[in-house]
């Protein structure tokens, strides 16, 4: 499972014009469900989210409390494109996400999972499968990307381009696609 968390003023979903859920102070979390996914990235993902300690403490130091410490808000939103493997050509290919009616039952799960760790009415969610309209006060900003199973999505590449390992025999170095961009590492 992946997901982008995002310390909020406030944050809302509407679909259709509707307005489907809102939170005040808090956390707006994307979440990703890839086909592999089980209930143990349900277990660490939760509480990841939960512990993650965004927020600063009565004196300003930051990363010093979690949304739980605060007492905030969380609001879910389902997003498949978070799985989406973008590393060859322009069109995504999402193969690596969970298909609908799965990943409706894990993200179902999930939901249950946040509301039985906190505070049940201060897990919010957006219509699973729905065009939604998330708009969101982003403080700071503070964002981050959470994987349950790391890099274990991400195909490595050569340097020049190509699928078929890890290493180039032309430049000696070796290039691992990771979340946060292309990190390059000499040979020893």
């Amino acid at each position: 499972m992946r997901a982008v968390v995002q310390r909020v003023a406030s944050a809302s979903v509407t679909v259709d014009g509707k307005a489907i859920s809102s939170i005040s102070k808090g956390l707006m979390v994307l979440v990703g469900i890839g086909s592999e996914d089980t209930p143990a990235d349900i277990d660490v993902l939760s509480n990841k989210i939960l512990g993650l300690r965004v927020f600063p403490d009565a004196n300003g130091t930051m990363w010093k409390n979690s949304v739980k410490d605060i007492s905030g808000e969380v609001l879910c939103v389902s997003q498949f494109t978070l799985m989406a493997n973008t590393s060859k050509g322009n069109k995504p290919d999402f193969h690596r996400a969970m298909s609908s009616e799965s990943s409706r039952q894990l993200y179902s799960a999930f939901l249950s999972k946040m509301r039985q760790l906190y505070v049940a009415d201060r897990i919010r969610d957006g219509q699973f499968g729905a065009m939604m309209d998330v708009t969101l006060t982003n403080e700071g900003p503070v964002t981050f990307t959470l994987d349950t199973r790391k890099f274990e999505y991400v195909t490595p590449l050569t340097d020049n381009g190509d699928q078929k390992g890890s290493e180039s025999s032309k430049t000696g170095k070796s290039m691992t696609l990771v979340p946060d961009g292309p990190e390059i590492a000499s040979k020893p």
